[in-house]
């Protein structure tokens, strides 16, 4: 895909929306829309990466309450033209068809190859990758099995949606509270992964979150590492524009 000079790919991930309280996240809700307003001035594409949401989960016919002002403006974003892509993290894994009904905007459940101006990405959220993380590898196993989905469903909305806020905040497996520490580049667990994956094939970048810090990692001469943070205390995002992807401060 080619992006005109103008455009730029705009990049961010863990918002977590809702936590610890909506009323405490909304500053952030508010802050995260002021940016959407901003970027869709030039952006050629939006990628959120996961985690927009502390908790979500889809029934059939209910989804959580809240979040119209970022629901909207994304919506507002996709209607004008701008293709937004949306990847699922592990406070969000429970994502279904929503946004791709309603807003139209694809979902990803795995890692995606993309090519911007011949420049080779690899993009995902990050959760469940690479030899760290073992214990959110077992949770996962355990939410995504179809049997725990399908007993969690009969639950009433507003006892299901209780009971998983309350998790995501406190399971600290979830919450990503323990993720938050730089463990120095060669212990860094994703970027021990982008390692694995460039023996068998090159990348020029690998873009996640998850990890809820900004890094800038050189793999190898022609392969970088970047994690985009969060917006919770960091603020920051990525900027692919040309061939270079960048991380700035909102």
């Amino acid at each position: 895909m080619k992006i005109p000079n103008n455009k730029k790919i705009y990049f961010a991930s863990d918002q977590h929306l809702g936590a610890p309280t909506a009323e405490a996240s909304f500053p952030r809700e508010q802050k995260f829309v002021a940016w959407l307003n901003e970027v869709k001035e030039d952006a050629a594409a939006i990628f959120l990466l996961g985690d927009l949401f502390d908790f979500w989960f889809e029934y059939k016919t209910v989804v959580p309450k809240g979040f119209v002002r970022v629901l909207g403006k994304l919506a507002e974003i996709k209607d004008s033209g701008i293709p937004i892509y949306f990847f699922v993290g592990n406070h969000d894994l429970w994502m279904k068809d929503y946004f791709e009904k309603e807003l139209n905007i694809p979902v990803y459940h795995k890692p995606q190859e993309f090519t911007f101006n011949n420049t080779s990405l690899f993009i995902g959220h990050g959760d469940g990758l690479g030899p760290g993380d073992k214990g959110y590898k077992r949770m996962k196993k355990v939410f995504t099995f179809p049997l725990f989905q399908w007993i969690f469903k009969w639950l009433h909305p507003d006892v299901g949606m209780k009971l998983g806020q309350y998790m995501s905040v406190k399971n600290k497996l979830i919450s990503g509270e323990e993720d938050a520490v730089f463990l120095g580049e060669e212990n860094e667990w994703l970027a021990q992964y982008c390692n694995r994956k460039l023996e068998t094939k090159h990348y020029d970048y690998f873009v996640f979150g998850h990890r809820h810090l900004p890094l800038d990692i050189q793999l190898t001469e022609n392969s970088k590492y970047i994690n985009l943070g969060d917006w919770i205390g960091h603020f920051t995002y990525g900027v692919f524009e040309e061939e270079e992807l960048s991380l700035k401060k909102y």
